[in-house]
C-alpha cells in the first residue's frame, strides 16, 4: 500500500506541477498523502528519502533557466480537522504565553511568484518551484498588467524583493477554455491551473493575450 500510495502520489504531482492538468481534487491529493504519512509513521522500516511525503511541491521545469531563491519559498500546509487547528493554536498560544486572534480571508489560488525590483525596475520574476530554486519567468511577467514593470515615487529601497499571486479569473478561464476548445487543444481543468500553465509558455505574446493577473 505505501509503494502504491507513493507511485500515485508522485503522479499526481507531476500532473498538478509541471504539466498543471490533475486528475484528482485537492482534497483527494491530501487524503492519500495524509494516508501515506500515517503508513510511514506506523512502518519506518519502509522509510525512503524520496517519499513525496518528504518533498515539497515543485513545479520546476526544463524549459526555463533556474534562479535560487535568497530565501527559501515555502508553502502552506493543509488541514482538513477542526483537531489539528486547535492543536495549532494551542502551541501558539503556550508560546506566546497568552491568547491571540485569528484572521481568516480567502486564498487566491494561482502560481506563486517572487519579484525582484531594483532601483525602481523589474529585474527578475521566479516561480516558487521547489522552495528553493524557481524557474525564471520574467518575460511572460513583464505581459502582465497589473505588475509594474517601474515604480512610481522614490520610497522604496534600492533592492527588494516582492511575493504574490498569478491568477487568472473566472471570464478570462472560460474565454481560454472556448479558444483551446475551437483549436482541438487540452482544456485547463480549473483558472488555477490556466494560471500556472500560462505562465510556462514559451511565447510572451500568447501569454498577454490570455490575461491572466497578479
Amino acid at each position: 500500500r505505501i509503494e502504491k500510495l507513493r507511485e500515485e502520489l508522485n503522479m499526481h504531482n507531476y500532473n498538478y506541477y509541471v504539466l498543471s492538468n490533475p486528475t484528482i481534487s485537492d482534497f483527494e491529493f491530501d487524503q492519500k498523502m495524509k494516508e501515506l504519512t500515517e503508513l510511514e509513521e506506523l512502518h519506518p522500516e519502509y522509510a525512503d528519502p524520496n517519499s513525496p511525503t518528504l518533498r515539497v511541491g515543485s513545479d520546476l521545469t526544463k524549459s526555463f533557466k533556474q534562479v535560487e531563491h535568497r530565501h527559501p519559498m515555502l508553502s502552506l500546509s493543509n488541514t482538513y480537522s477542526e483537531d489539528e487547528i486547535q492543536d495549532f493554536y494551542d502551541r501558539v498560544k503556550k508560546d506566546l504565553n497568552d491568547d491571540f486572534e485569528i484572521g481568516c480571508e480567502l486564498k487566491y489560488d494561482g502560481t506563486s511568484i517572487s519579484l525582484t525590483y531594483i532601483d525602481g525596475k523589474l529585474t527578475q520574476a521566479v516561480t516558487r518551484g521547489d522552495g528553493v530554486r524557481g524557474d525564471d519567468i520574467t518575460a511572460n511577467v513583464k505581459t502582465i498588467r497589473s505588475i509594474p514593470l517601474t515604480l512610481r515615487g522614490d520610497d522604496y529601497p534600492a533592492e527588494f524583493e516582492i511575493r504574490g499571486e498569478i491568477v487568472m479569473h473566472w471570464k478570462a478561464f472560460e474565454a481560454l477554455k472556448k479558444e483551446s476548445a475551437e483549436q482541438e487543444e487540452n482544456i485547463f481543468a480549473k483558472p488555477r491551473n490556466a494560471a500556472s500553465g500560462n505562465m510556462r509558455v514559451k511565447e510572451p505574446k500568447v501569454v498577454a493575450r490570455r490575461k491572466v493577473e497578479a
